[in-house]
């Protein structure tokens, strides 16, 4: 399968010589320096596998474009960003992106991102997770829901009834997590599952996208941190 990737960067030195490695390395590339054609572009089905975006763009926000993309579209989302502290990257997680990579970036470090990201988006279904509903700690099939339900046959998730709007990538998580309530999932295990089995970027990544969570499902003690070790998923009392 040959990836098509949608490259939205308005630096012409960038942008000429990204779309040139890309190509070298076997994708097939189209590139738009506006936000607004990135949008045309973009919400055209089925057109793209991937979009790399850079937030900087002349006429309007990155994190616009994102928010506009990830409403009406599932295609996967790498932001390309000069902006590396905490806040710019769980908000651009919040936003729906899939990943983000902070410039200045390697080339073989971003290719490697997009073909995990690629990857996760073609299987769809993390490791052998069952269809799970977690009430009270208790794992429960998926067709009696309580409070909170993970349905990986429609990878959907609702909270109380009402559907949680998440990105392949917190759904995978948060369906990790609730394959076991009450398990603590160290930041290695989750990367290798949730992410990638020769991940090799930042743990932090992982705290960035439980803080996305923590935030969509309206209480930070659905997902509690176990200091030094990870996480587990656990209804809050």
């Amino acid at each position: 399968m040959i990836v098509r990737i949608l490259l939205v960067e308005d630096d012409p030195s960038i942008a000429v010589s990204l779309v040139d490695s890309l190509h070298a390395s076997g994708f097939q590339v189209v590139q738009c320096a506006t936000g607004v054609s990135a949008l045309v572009a973009a919400l055209a089905p089925g057109e793209f596998d991937l979009v790399l975006l850079d937030l900087g763009l002349p006429d309007m926000d990155g994190r616009d474009v994102c928010r506009v993309l990830r409403s009406t579209s599932r295609v996967p989302i790498i932001m390309l960003t000069a902006r590396g502290d905490e806040f710019d990257r769980v908000l651009g997680l919040e936003l729906g992106a899939d990943d983000y990579v902070t410039k200045p970036f390697s080339f073989r470090e971003l290719v490697a991102r997009i073909r995990a990201v690629v990857r996760r988006t073609e299987v769809q279904t993390p490791v052998s997770h069952p269809d799970t509903d977690i009430t009270s700690g208790r794992l429960e099939p998926v067709s009696a829901p309580e409070r909170l339900s993970v349905d990986q046959r429609t990878r959907r998730a609702h909270l109380d009834g009402v559907e949680i709007q998440l990105t392949a990538k917190e759904f995978d998580l948060l369906a990790f997590l609730a394959a076991d309530p009450g398990a603590v999932r160290t930041r290695t295990d989750i990367l290798e599952h949730v992410w990638d089995a020769n991940w090799f970027g930042p743990t932090k990544t992982v705290d960035a996208h439980v803080a996305a969570l923590r935030k969509k499902l309206g209480d930070p003690r659905w997902v509690e941190a176990v200091r030094g070790v990870g996480f587990r998923l656990e209804e809050p009392s």
